[in-house]
């Protein structure tokens, strides 16, 4: 049991550091820092506009049609960096399925304009 405490020593100082450091810096910038704020400070910023209505009410589909949107294409494009560092050990195979890919990417694409949802207004 002691040769396993040993073992996992050094993971346990790491997170005895990580830890204090993220304490003191934290306090630092409490002490250090200017804590003045202001109205522009304390405004939303997120929605980008002043919230005038209850929280809970709905959003219009349209925003989370675009949000998921942006999802599905961004994963997918992600898709590419994995395949042009490996593409010159996958061969032709491997660079033709991702333009099959890349493909109905594209037409996917080209519905959802044609359809009109990426149009906000």
């Amino acid at each position: 049991m002691s040769e396993l405490l040993r073992e996992y020593l050094p993971i346990l100082i790491f997170i005895v550091i990580a830890t204090g450091l993220a304490g003191v810096l934290v306090v630092a910038s409490l002490i250090i820092g200017h804590q003045k704020p202001d109205s522009e400070k304390l405004s939303p910023y997120e929605c980008g506009f002043d919230a005038f209505d209850d929280a809970r009410r709905q959003f219009d589909v349209r925003f989370y049609l675009v949000s998921i949107l942006f999802i599905i294409f961004d994963l997918e494009v992600a898709f590419l960096f994995p395949w042009a560092v490996t593409l010159g050990k996958i061969g032709m195979f491997g660079f033709w399925s991702m333009m099959i890919f890349l493909g109905v990417l594209t037409v996917g694409f080209i519905y959802e304009w044609k359809k009109g949802a990426l149009e906000w207004e």
